[in-house]
């Protein structure tokens, strides 16, 4: 057997130099402030938050009230999780295309917040419906025992204590789509997508690497800021009983921590 040709395998192995100078491109096109013939990046972030907080509140407002529902009176989980399941098998990108062409090029911009909307409800209704199931039911006899309305018990005992698993919920919709709305460059809404798809046939690579940079360091500081925010949702009772006792976690709320995120829940355990 021949043994390799020296030169062809040096030309085959990555240049760790060349890799280094690309990333140091893109942070320089980032920073240069000129972004011509493209939008600026002020402009594109802003369009890239505006879809993304459109979306997120039209879902919320048909997810979050159903969700409550099903929460609180137990009936039609089943049909949520099957909907839920069948909505988050749905390609995204196909689905955009398929609106677009269904209702005209004069209409892009709803049939992209259709297409996120649709992405983000299965998310919020996760977190709206498991908020309440997870709450111990002996709370909820206690404030009955009172005398408590359903009223009363909904909003003074279910909705402050399902409210983390809620934010949860919110907090992984808004990543999805915000991380999504990225391909509506494709069908010319703008954004930071339109920096990673025009910079493919450009050969742009410093584009395309910082306009990936920038969606990255956005959903980071996005994540971290709702990450913040469900700690500080928290009921104050429960932040301390769960700092002095931090294995103490029931079956039911971790499957519903589980499912608000949209990872599988684990079986619940035998008797």
């Amino acid at each position: 057997m021949d043994a390799p040709d020296p030169d062809r395998v040096a030309h085959l192995q990555p240049d760790v130099g060349e890799g280094v100078n690309l990333v140091g491109d893109a942070f320089a096109w980032i920073f240069s402030g000129d972004q011509s013939p493209f939008d600026p990046l002020g402009q594109a972030l802003g369009v890239q938050l505006l879809y993304t907080v459109v979306s997120v509140v039209i879902a919320g407002a048909i997810a979050i009230p159903l969700g409550w529902f099903i929460g609180h009176t137990g009936k039609g989980r089943e049909t949520a999780v099957a909907i839920s399941g069948a909505a988050r098998a749905i390609p995204s990108f196909g689905l955009l295309i398929l609106l677009t062409l269904l209702l005209g090029v004069l209409h892009k911009p709803e049939a992209a917040v259709i297409s996120f909307v649709i992405l983000a409800i299965p998310s919020l209704l996760a977190g709206a419906y498991t908020g309440l199931e997870a709450i111990d039911r002996r709370v909820i006899d206690a404030g009955r025992s009172m005398g408590m309305t359903e009223m009363q018990i909904f909003w003074r005992i279910e909705v402050p204590l399902g409210l983390p698993l809620l934010v949860g919920g919110i907090r992984a919709a808004t990543l999805q789509v915000l991380a999504t709305v990225t391909i509506a460059a494709y069908i010319g809404l703008g954004g930071l997508g339109q920096y990673i798809i025009a910079a493919i046939p450009l050969r742009r690579f410093d584009m395309l690497i910082g306009g990936a940079i920038l969606v990255a360091v956005l959903a980071l500081v996005t994540d971290g800021l709702f990450a913040l925010l469900q700690h500080l949702v928290v009921p104050r009772g429960i932040r301390v009983a769960g700092a002095a006792q931090p294995q103490r976690r029931s079956a039911r709320r971790r499957r519903a921590e589980a499912l608000a995120v949209g990872a599988p829940a684990a079986p619940a355990a035998s008797p």
